[in-house]
C-alpha cells in the first residue's frame, strides 16, 4: 500500500477507536470522514440523518445525477473524478454574471440568487443532491423552493457554518420529512459538505 492511503487508513482506524457513539453502518463512514476532514469529534453529537438520506444519496450518485454546491470551496473538495465515472457533475454558479445581476435586481445574496436560478422550473431535471457548506441563505432558499413543490431533490446536505442564520437554517432542515444530512449548532463548513459527498461516492462505488 502506498504511503498516502496507508496514512489515511491508519487515521480512520484511530478515529474509530476514539469515537464514543455507535452509528448505523451506513452512517458511520460519513461521520468518520467528517471527523477526518475537521479533526472535530463534536460532530458525533451534532450530526443528524434522515432515515433515507444515505440510500437516497447513493442512488442519486449511481444514476449519474448532478450535485449542486453553494461555493467553489465545496466543489474543490469533492472527488469529481470518481463522481464522473457515474456520469454526474458538480454545479456551482456562485460566480456567474447572471447570478450577480439577479442578486442585485431582487436584493438577494449571490447564494440565494444562484439557487433560485439553478432550481427554477425546467432547469433542475438532472439535479440529485444539494450540498451547502457555507451559505445559510442558500439552504433557506432551497427549503423554500422544495416546500413550494417546485423541486424535489434526492438529498439535501445542509451544513453551513457561521453565526447568522446558520444554526437556525440547520434546525429547520432537521425537521423536514425529505432526505437530509445536517449538523446542529454553529459548526459546519465546506470541508464538512465535501466530506459527506465523498463518503457517499465511496459508498456508491463499494456497494454496487
Amino acid at each position: 500500500m502506498k504511503k498516502g492511503p496507508m496514512i489515511e487508513k491508519d487515521s480512520f482506524a484511530l478515529i474509530g477507536k476514539e469515537m464514543k457513539r455507535e452509528f448505523d453502518p451506513f452512517h458511520l463512514p460519513i461521520v468518520k470522514r467528517i471527523i477526518h476532514a475537521t479533526g472535530d469529534f463534536q460532530f458525533e453529537d451534532t450530526i443528524r440523518f434522515h432515515p433515507d438520506a444515505v440510500k437516497s444519496g447513493v442512488e442519486a450518485i449511481r444514476r449519474g445525477l448532478d450535485i449542486v454546491v453553494d461555493v467553489k470551496m465545496v466543489a474543490a473538495g469533492i472527488n469529481q473524478k470518481a463522481l464522473s465515472k457515474f456520469g454526474g457533475n458538480v454545479v456551482c454558479r456562485i460566480s456567474d454574471e447572471e447570478v450577480e445581476e439577479t442578486a442585485m435586481k431582487f436584493s438577494l445574496t449571490r447564494a440565494e440568487a444562484a439557487f433560485e436560478l439553478i432550481l427554477s422550473e425546467g432547469c433542475a431535471s438532472n439535479i440529485g443532491i444539494i450540498a451547502i457548506g457555507n451559505a445559510p441563505t442558500a439552504l433557506i432558499k432551497t427549503m423554500e423552493i422544495i416546500d413550494a413543490g417546485r423541486f424535489s431533490p434526492a438529498l439535501v446536505i445542509g451544513v453551513p457554518v457561521g453565526f447568522v442564520k446558520a444554526e437556525e437554517s440547520k434546525d429547520m432542515l432537521s425537521q423536514k420529512n425529505y432526505p437530509f444530512i445536517t449538523c446542529l449548532g454553529k459548526k459546519g463548513g465546506s470541508p464538512v459538505a465535501a466530506a459527506i459527498i465523498n463518503a457517499l461516492i465511496i459508498l456508491a462505488c463499494e456497494n454496487k
